[in-house]
């Protein structure tokens, strides 16, 4: 548990550290897209606020896999991460987040990238949003903590300051087909006055 919190408040550090980072701050010529993606992860960095993130279970699908194997899965996936999120002035939600929580083997398992969604509103303080997500996570049993790129499918149920947030792990029969749930805090986010209102 100690080196958990402790990766975790590293992960957190570089987030908090990223305006500031020299590279990314430069004005450096770079291709087209690649200027796109530092300058959203830049102005991420430097403007958006806190964001709590609390993973709370993962959902293997179940023709994908024997019963057998569903009762072994540990799928209770506690954990916590920190993030930065903003709405842009198209009312499109952009974050950075770490987070760390049990696999589906009770083993840690870390999480970090860059997250998109464009929103429609359900009710006043309601929306339902979709996007993506891309980044990087760490798994005993995937080279043993080598870090694999994901580029993941998101959506969320958001009701003024709280979130419902999922993403879809594809895959086949044994492997992949996860749908991973957590529950996101972000203090202070307007409601109905909220940009992100369609």
């Amino acid at each position: 548990m100690h080196n958990f919190l402790r990766t975790l408040a590293m992960a957190c550090g570089l987030l908090v550290a990223l305006p500031a980072h020299p590279v990314l701050a430069a004005d450096t010529a770079l291709p087209g897209w690649l200027d796109r993606v530092v300058d959203e992860v830049t102005t991420t960095a430097r403007d958006g606020t806190s964001e709590i993130y609390f993973p709370v279970h993962t959902y293997h699908i179940r023709w994908a896999y024997t019963k057998e194997k569903i009762d072994d899965f540990q799928e209770n996936a506690l954990g916590l991460g920190y993030g930065r999120g903003r709405f842009d002035e198209k009312g499109n939600w952009h974050g950075l987040y770490a987070m760390g929580f049990q696999d589906s083997h009770y083993k840690p398992e870390w999480l970090a990238g860059y997250g998109w969604k464009t929103y429609w509103r359900l009710s006043e303080n309601a929306r339902f949003g979709l996007g993506y997500t891309a980044g990087f996570t760490t798994r005993s049993d995937l080279g043993h903590y080598t870090p694999v790129p994901a580029i993941l499918p998101i959506g969320s149920i958001d009701y003024r300051e709280t979130s419902l947030e999922a993403a879809y792990v594809p895959g086949g029969k044994g492997f992949g087909n996860i749908l991973f749930f957590w529950l996101k805090w972000h203090p202070g986010y307007p409601s109905s006055t909220s940009k992100a209102a369609p």
